[in-house]
């Protein structure tokens, strides 16, 4: 059975770093300070990777870091991280369409290094502007896996899909105006694309990209999983 650390309000699942690995992330809406910092303390003593909190407000990270040492919080992210992993060889790039979709692409970066993938990010490559895409595409064609963070109709994953050889994970994002409805036309698009094989996730989840591409990661050997 996997071993369970019951804290009352949590049962924190400390064998997922042996089974997965990285330890259990934390979902911060919905918990108070004090029960971040519980969890974050336990996984800290039995787990030795990374330990992410996603989804913080600034006011909640402040109490928080004051209390449990050695982490740092991405404000544009809005992540808790402690203990990082080591940058492995496995190469991930985040592409988004627009300006008013980087806090998305933000979270998928920061979670991607967090746990020890090589990152980068390209901003602004929308399909409404296709030399953008082309622009940069000798970038997407390099990388081993991409993440494309698109709100309105989600068309730039089907066009990085037709582009490029390596994995797409595609992040619908809740931009746009009133037929976008807060994301769903873009998950259904992205869903229905043209493009072969390309991965979808849930509305504004940068984190669930980065973590799709961080099990695929893990089967090439490309991350290190260990602190720095």
């Amino acid at each position: 059975m996997s071993e369970v650390l019951n804290l009352g309000f949590a049962r924190v699942d400390l064998d997922r770093e042996a089974r997965q690995g990285l330890p259990e992330v934390v979902y911060g809406p919905g918990k108070t300070p004090e029960q971040i910092i519980g969890i974050v303390t336990g996984l800290l003593t039995h787990n030795t990777g990374p330990v992410l909190v996603t989804r913080v407000a600034a006011d909640v990270a402040e109490a928080v870091l004051a209390s449990a040492a050695g982490g740092t919080y991405d404000a544009e992210a809005r992540l808790l991280l402690w203990r990082p992993a080591v940058t492995g060889d496995f190469s991930v790039l985040v592409a988004a369409a627009g300006t008013s979709d980087r806090p998305v692409a933000a979270e998928a970066v920061a979670v991607a290094t967090a746990v020890g993938l090589d990152t980068g990010a390209v901003h602004d490559v929308g399909v409404a502007g296709l030399d953008r895409v082309l622009q940069v595409r000798d970038q997407l064609g390099a990388a081993d896996a991409v993440i494309v963070v698109a709100g309105m109709e989600g068309a730039l994953a089907s066009v990085v899909g037709g582009l490029v050889r390596a994995p797409v994970v595609a992040v619908p994002v809740s931009t746009g105006y009133g037929a976008s409805l807060e994301g769903v036309t873009a998950l259904l698009a992205m869903h229905a694309s043209c493009a072969a094989g390309v991965t979808v996730v849930n509305i504004d989840s940068g984190f669930s990209a980065a973590m799709a591409v961080h099990r695929i990661a893990q089967t090439r050997g490309g991350t290190e999983g260990g602190a720095r």
